[in-house]
């Protein structure tokens, strides 16, 4: 969803850290998010979606990316809303942590098994933010969650990021089992994306700039 009429945004970053908080306030959602790039996994996540929650814990821990999130949205209506723009207002923090993007690897890809259930993902912290989405998921519903809504997180994460982002389902029945190794590839991916290389020097792009 892009930023409407009555949207409030608000970011801020701690000098000489990868840290950032954003928050984005709509007449849909009321989201805070903090990240830190360079933490150790540990999670405060809340957004009254119970299996989203679920899912955005794998997303910290595997990551091993310190994530905060609280959010707050119209699930009276549905749980589109505060997962679409969860993922929104996640990537715009990633991006402002990320700063100037000097010494990172930019790239990363991993297969993650979960039972019968296998997903590759591949990162490249491109600065052209995009999803490329094939990951079918039979079953509509995990819980009440709706799964097509798996694929709207990671729209808006990954272009607000700035990342390119490939997410491949491999193998897969049972739908629970396909989102969170959906989750956990692309953390494990963004891992290795976002970590400092120390061979790198500058922006690791042969045009200078991403």
């Amino acid at each position: 969803m892009a930023q409407t009429a009555g949207t409030q945004a608000a970011g801020t970053q701690v000098a000489g850290t990868r840290t950032a908080t954003i928050s984005r306030k709509t007449g849909e959602t009321d989201i805070t998010v903090t990240v830190d790039l360079d933490g150790t996994g540990k999670c405060d996540i809340s957004t009254g979606v119970g299996f989203f929650d679920h899912m955005l814990n794998a997303l910290g821990r595997h990551s091993l990316i310190d994530l905060t999130v609280h959010a707050q949205g119209d699930t009276w209506v549905d749980d589109h809303h505060t997962v679409e723009d969860t993922g929104i207002v996640l990537g715009q923090a990633l991006a402002q942590a990320l700063g100037t993007k000097e010494g990172i690897r930019r790239f990363g890809s991993v297969a993650v098994p979960l039972d019968e259930a296998l997903v590759m993902a591949a990162v490249d912290i491109s600065g052209r933010g995009e999803l490329y989405w094939d990951v079918e998921i039979g079953p509509a519903k995990v819980g009440t969650f709706d799964t097509e809504l798996a694929q709207e997180f990671f729209v808006g994460f990954a272009r607000q990021a700035g990342m390119t982002l490939h997410l491949h389902k491999i193998a897969g029945t049972n739908a629970h089992h396909i989102i969170e190794a959906t989750f956990k590839a692309c953390a494990r991916a963004l891992r290795t994306a976002v970590e400092d290389d120390p061979r790198v020097t500058g922006i690791p792009s042969t045009k200078g700039a991403l």
